[in-house]
């Protein structure tokens, strides 16, 4: 599969540490120069300001997908190439998966964790065959992969599950293994049993 769009999950929270905004931004660049679209949540704060940011500066396309009730110029990027307007977070996530041929998840809080961990879903089931990565920002995603490592350790999940994970700290290698990404063997499995 050609990977042409990215959805990029990632906080929106105000006064992160510059590590965090730095890596956004990287991964932003990185995406446009590599002609990746970028499908994010349409942010200006945060890590998804950074993200846009990132990609805007070198003439990126940036595409954010909102719902209706978080469309407020306090929050919505002012530069975007494309702004789709749901009527609400399902759809949203929806669209977003729609837009991308792969996905990476930034550090973030509960809407992140939920929709990366939606999206695995996804793949666990058979839903897409999309690659999905973690940018380990700073190791701060070290305790979600303990504790996925756990899951398959006490069998609430398959080793081929494992695979369904992409991790790296650097944007430029995550990229790489997105781009080169093979679809585990085995994961029918665990919906024919």
């Amino acid at each position: 599969m050609q990977i042409t769009s990215i959805c990029v999950y990632c906080g929106s929270a105000d006064g992160l540490s510059p590590v965090y905004i730095s890596a956004a931004e990287e991964i932003g660049r990185i995406l446009a120069e590599n002609h990746i679209r970028l499908v994010y949540g349409a942010g200006k704060t945060g890590l998804m300001g950074a993200v846009a940011d990132g990609a805007l500066k070198v003439n990126g396309k940036v595409v954010g997908v909102v719902p209706a009730n978080l469309n407020t110029p306090q929050l919505i990027h002012a530069g975007l190439t494309q702004l789709d307007v749901t009527p609400d977070i399902h759809s949203r996530k929806a669209r977003m998966s729609a837009l991308a041929d792969g996905f990476i998840a930034l550090p973030g809080g509960y809407g992140t964790l939920d929709e990366l961990f939606e999206t695995l879903t996804w793949a666990q089931i058979g839903i897409h065959q999309k690659p999905v990565g973690i940018l380990n920002t700073n190791h701060y995603y070290d305790p979600l992969l303990e504790m996925i490592r756990r899951a398959e350790a006490e069998k609430f999940i398959y080793a081929e599950h494992l695979c369904l994970l992409l991790v790296d700290e650097n944007p430029g290698r995550l990229l790489q293994k997105i781009i080169h990404y093979q679809q585990p063997e085995g994961l029918d499995r665990w919906v024919n049993r």
